[in-house]
């Protein structure tokens, strides 16, 4: 019988019926008594991998076989910072101030706004900029308003007064009362002269060392408070010498203000006239100058009969008419100008404008000093030269326990020693406005 294989079959393969899950098999009953054994027992479940288990944390299986991670890099932990961060004017080197950069100044006005706006007015006028900085306080006192707008206002009046502006000063009054609704300050601005006259001490001078041409700043201070017409002691205690340049000007400051009746003592100068005396030769055509200094302090401290004699030899020396003796004017003697100083204020004061001082006198007056009191109201102005200076004079003495006083600093004036730190090394008291 034959098969044909390509034959069409005429009916379709039944189709296979879905699978469906088996119906579980119902657990064995248990029985008490002697357990059965199955004839083939079922295998049991591959057991499970160990599981690590913390109370409290989540499960977690054992690491496997370890694979290749890329390294994570970890930052190094930040310096903590010093326990003591703070840091003062008194933790620079004198050294580290120069005269360039302005005591290296470091404000962040972003804080403050209203404090940059005053150093740029300070610093205008500390440069000799009156102009510029007038024009800036001008637009400020427009500008701020309340208490912060007041501190604009004083230091506008203070230019003003510096500046001899009366007409501009009583006008700024008038819109001072209406803005602030406030008593304006008057205008007391007088005459040097009038000013250092009503000063309740005298200034002081000291003389000290070997005097030359090229480190004579105490002699032009002299020369300048004479000028001024001001009540001053010359403290010679330590003075050694002195070229003839220089005894030529202090002859000749001597004399003027002699003549003129002005108050200028010296004091402690018996050591330094039995110097130039004994320096002196009669006959010897030199140092002039220095003959006419010794002639003046006779004149004021010595007895007529040894001026007298060496007026002779002056005269012999340079074949000129010997100069006569002057009787004293009673309230010129030292000993009452002494006693005038020790009841005055002890205060020691500067004037005029502070340009490029290093205040080498300042050592003297401050160890003299029990309490120093440098008095500041004949100043009109300093410079920022003069005033890093005078943070490095005063900076040692702070460190050292002194308690330095600097009184009645005009407003433009006491702003700057802020800006610079002079605050930090002297208590600086303002007149109220």
């Amino acid at each position: 019988m034959v098969f044909s294989f390509f034959k069409k079959q005429d009916k379709k393969m039944p189709e296979r019926p879905a699978a469906r899950p088996r119906a579980p098999e119902p657990l064995p009953e248990v029985k008490t008594g002697p357990v059965a054994v199955e004839e083939e027992p079922r295998p049991l479940p591959e057991p499970l991998p160990d599981l690590e288990f913390t109370p409290g944390a989540p499960i977690r299986p054992q690491p496997g076989p370890a694979r290749s991670k890329p390294e994570k890099v970890v930052a190094a932990p930040k310096s903590a910072p010093a326990a003591d961060s703070d840091f003062s004017i008194d933790d620079f080197d004198s050294d580290d101030f120069t005269e360039s950069s302005v005591m290296a100044i470091d404000v962040n006005h972003d804080d403050d706004p209203l404090q940059a706006c005053v150093e740029q007015v300070v610093v205008l006028y500390a440069n000799g900029q009156d102009g510029a900085a007038r024009s800036l306080l001008e637009t400020f006192v427009r500008s701020y308003q309340g208490r912060e707008g007041r501190r604009f206002w004083l230091l506008l009046f203070d230019l003003l007064q510096a500046t001899g502006d009366r007409a501009a000063f009583e006008k700024l009054g008038t819109d001072y009362a209406q803005a602030c609704e406030m008593s304006p300050p008057t205008w007391s601005r007088q005459s040097t002269e009038t000013k250092q006259a009503a000063a309740v001490g005298p200034h002081k001078v000291f003389l000290q060392g070997v005097l030359t041409s090229e480190g004579a700043l105490p002699v032009s201070e002299l020369a300048k408070l004479i000028e001024q017409k001001a009540k001053v002691v010359v403290d010679c205690t330590k003075l050694i010498g002195c070229d003839d340049e220089v005894a030529g000007q202090l002859a000749d400051l001597l004399s003027a203000a002699r003549k003129s009746a002005l108050s200028v003592t010296l004091g402690g100068v018996d050591v330094f006239i039995d110097r130039l005396n004994s320096r002196l030769t009669a006959g010897d055509a030199e140092h002039e100058p220095s003959w006419r200094l010794l002639l003046e302090m006779l004149q004021r401290h010595g007895t007529q009969e040894a001026f007298e004699e060496r007026a002779v030899d002056f005269a012999i020396t340079f074949e000129l008419s010997p100069p006569s003796w002057e009787p004293r004017a009673p309230s010129s003697t030292a000993e009452e100008c002494a006693s005038q100083a020790d009841t005055a204020d002890d205060a020691y004061y500067l004037s005029g404008e502070l340009k490029g001082c290093r205040f080498d006198e300042l050592a003297e007056v401050i160890d003299a000093a029990e309490h120093p009191i440098l008095d500041f109201s004949g100043v009109r102005r300093l410079d920022f030269v003069s005033a890093g200076q005078l943070v490095n004079r005063l900076a040692p003495y702070k460190a050292a326990g002194r308690d330095i006083v600097i009184r009645s600093p005009n407003h433009l004036v006491a702003e700057l020693m802020a800006v610079v730190g002079l605050n930090k090394q002297a208590r600086i008291l303002v007149p109220k406005s």
